[in-house]
């Protein structure tokens, strides 16, 4: 088959069945405000524009629970682990032969506070090395013991400790593993120690640490607390309806004796999802992006417009927590294709059903949509974003 160099690639390992920390669910299913531990060690890799291919590689016991709630993430290349952190790597690295990436990065799925900066860096550096490691210092007095009897006091000055994400060119990493695939190291840059490469280094991030024990998910969980903020944003739009063979609403064709007037495809439940995302980032609303009388908007497809408000947000470290959208007309009815259309939201915002609402109403006869002359829409959302998001 023939190869196609796709430039950089990221591999998420979260096959671990997490022993120390105890639980009937892996520790990486866990949440952090409202969201999965894995989900936001995976969100910095698909956020960032230079990373082509994102694999994340999962335990058996654990696929029904991915399935669950990764689905909607149709970028993601899902691989099944092996018995050890190692074989899981190899796993992943070999499900992007094809692909054949100049560089990947390899991650902890149990390490939640990935640095968008510590990613470009560690690529950037890649460009003159073959592996690079980010390393935080170690403070602490380090004590070599023998039962509970302290026997020497061990020189820190050249001892650090190594984080993930860790980069390498594809190649090289993929013929360590190759080469040492009965070893059971939890290192990858290790494998480039054990075959004579070297290994370049970076300031690591105190954030990025692993969640392994019980107290480190209450660490996650302050930190988390003290870092980002909640905003609500609520968006309202209102078409007016024409001659016509049907309404297009979330995305999703209806057909009616009657279709929506607008300059784009006058998706109106679209409309109000892109002004509430766009009004909880303090980013104006979708005439100012998208003006009604630019020719170039004319029939455009809607999904666009939100797509467009997910990725600015996204650009801010943000990311969407729910969505609550009312759709307000006598006809046609919605709720036969309530379904289809949070399955259309879901793709489209890339986030959960379990965090989707469609909810339709009427006004009772009274106004002009109670005399079945337009439809309305109207949607809240939730967005988490850090503090300092300039």
């Amino acid at each position: 088959m023939e190869q196609i160099d796709s430039g950089i690639s990221a591999i998420v390992v979260a096959a671990g069945r997490g022993t120390r920390f105890g639980g009937t669910v892996s520790k990486q299913y866990r949440l952090i405000e409202g969201e999965l531990i894995l989900a936001k060690a995976i969100k910095p890799f698909l956020n960032n524009p230079k990373i082509n291919d994102v694999v994340v590689v999962v335990s058996d016991h654990d696929n029904d629970l991915f399935e669950r709630y990764f689905s909607h993430l149709t970028e993601l290349k899902r691989v099944v682990g092996g018995d050890t952190r190692q074989e899981s790597v190899r796993l992943g690295l070999e499900a992007l032969i094809l692909k054949a990436p100049r560089f990947v990065l390899i991650h902890d799925g149990a390490r939640p506070f990935v640095s968008p900066k510590i990613i470009d860096k560690l690529i950037e550096q890649l460009k003159t090395v073959d592996a690079v490691v980010p390393i935080l210092p170690i403070h602490d007095t380090l004590k070599k013991i023998d039962g509970s009897k302290i026997v020497e006091t061990l020189d820190r000055s050249q001892l650090f400790r190594a984080q993930t994400p860790q980069a390498f060119k594809y190649e090289l990493i993929m013929k360590a593993h190759r080469m040492n695939s009965a070893g059971a190291e939890t290192d990858d840059a290790r494998l480039i120690e054990l075959s004579g490469g070297a290994v370049a280094t970076i300031l690591g991030d105190e954030r990025m640490f692993k969640i392994t024990q019980e107290s480190d998910y209450s660490r996650a969980l302050m930190l988390s607390n003290s870092e980002f903020q909640t905003r609500i944003g609520s968006g309202y739009d209102v078409h007016r309806l024409g001659a016509g063979t049907g309404v297009k609403l979330c995305g999703i064709e209806i057909p009616f004796s009657k279709s929506l007037i607008g300059h784009s495809d006058a998706d109106v439940a679209l409309h109000a999802l892109t002004d509430a995302i766009l009004g909880a980032i303090s980013m104006g609303d979708i005439g100012e992006h998208f003006p009604p009388n630019d020719p170039a908007w004319a029939g455009q497809s809607s999904d666009r417009f939100v797509s467009f408000a997910v990725e600015t947000l996204r650009s801010k470290n943000g990311e969407l927590i729910n969505v609550d959208l009312t759709i307000i007309c006598e006809a046609p009815r919605i709720t036969p294709f309530k379904k289809s259309m949070t399955t259309k939201l879901s793709k489209i915002l890339q986030i959960p059903t379990s965090s989707l609402n469609i909810k339709a109403t009427t006004t009772e006869g009274l106004g002009s949509l109670g005399r079945g002359e337009g439809i309305a829409a109207q949607a809240s959302v939730a967005v988490r974003l850090p503090h300092e998001i300039e």
